[in-house]
């Protein structure tokens, strides 16, 4: 197998259904030869599965030591917290899993300054990444979070309405927290070629079905804890791999990736904005939506700003007119 390069990729919280997911997929996708498996947990067996797979040339290590684990890493996916249950909302992790954010970010600071990329995944992704941002020191496009799930979630649920393949479905993308309070844009979206524009309002597609997929998208997590009676974990260790993978020097990562924002806009915050996230990093572009999708997009904001500030008040992160003075990067 040809793989993308020959740095270290750490995967924290490998014991976990979601670590041994990326584990594997990372192998399969043949991103990198040296593949380290972290968990508090002994991921031990989970790299046993991977060895006794058969994959070639690759060496797979497991460890339970952050410092092991750490050291020379140029890239990391962390799954490393509270899994959602029926319930909850991810906001419900808030608290717990930001202080494990803390964490993570003060040990990338440590123990490998020079990561060159890291992908969050553990929610309240949004808040989780950017805690870990701030403590780790890296600059914005270092740090991503996994947003995808939300817009290929709006993709699947069209191209199940209008009985096409998912890759007939086009434009779409779900903008701001990754949460119950995203932004859901379908002006950009096309089925087959055809404006979603054109179609919603009509009798094959009326315009309260179009407002109760939005809000079903919004909802997605909580529906697959429904059916598997646990949280996602197969598609967010995918499409987080498919994020390393794209700075690794892959294929351009195909959907949008939550980013740190500071505009004149929206200010010292992690949401899900129009980006491109290649072998440069990560780099934004404001959406392009109507006044509508705008206005829910702003809501969103100011509710992860709520969900910012809540963060303060637990003292995980000080005000924001510190933060300069912690990573003089932000």
């Amino acid at each position: 197998m040809q793989y993308l390069t020959n740095e270290k990729l750490v995967i924290v919280g490998a014991a976990g259904m979601i670590g041994s997911n990326m584990a594997q997929s990372a192998l399969m996708m043949g991103l990198t030869t040296n593949l380290c498996l972290y968990d508090v947990f002994s991921p031990e067996g989970v790299a046993e599965e991977m060895r006794q797979s058969g994959f070639d040339g690759v060496n797979i290590t497991a460890t339970t030591d952050v410092a092991e684990a750490f050291k020379d890493a140029k890239y990391i996916i962390s799954s490393g917290g509270a899994p959602r249950k029926e319930g909850m909302t991810r906001e419900d992790l808030l608290a717990g899993n930001c202080k494990i954010a803390e964490e993570l970010g003060k040990n990338i600071k440590t123990y490998c300054p020079d990561v060159k990329h890291v992908v969050i995944i553990f929610n309240p992704a949004d808040l989780t990444g950017l805690v870990t941002l701030l403590y780790s020191g890296l600059k914005p496009g270092q740090v991503t979070t996994l947003a995808g799930l939300d817009s290929t979630r709006l993709q699947n649920a069209l191209a199940k309405k209008f009985g096409v393949m998912m890759n007939e479905v086009t434009g779409c993308a779900t903008y701001g927290g990754h949460g119950e309070q995203m932004a859901v844009f379908g002006s950009a979206v096309k089925i087959a070629g055809k404006p979603l524009t054109d179609i919603i309002g009509t009798a094959e597609f009326p315009e309260e079905e179009w407002e109760q997929m939005k809000k079903d998208v919004t909802q997605g997590g909580a529906a697959i804890i429904k059916l598997r009676g646990r949280s996602s974990f197969q598609s967010p260790s995918y499409l987080s791999v498919e994020m390393i993978r794209s700075v690794m020097g892959g294929e351009t990562f195909r959907y949008p990736a939550g980013t740190y924002v500071s505009n004149e806009k929206y200010n010292h915050i992690m949401m899900a904005m129009d980006t491109t996230l290649d072998a440069n990093g990560c780099s934004y572009k404001m959406p392009v939506g109507t006044p509508e999708e705008i206005a829910k997009l702003d809501a969103s904001y100011e509710h992860l700003c709520k969900m910012r500030d809540e963060l303060v008040t637990l003292n995980i992160v000080p005000a924001v007119s510190e933060w300069n003075a912690i990573n003089p990067n932000l």
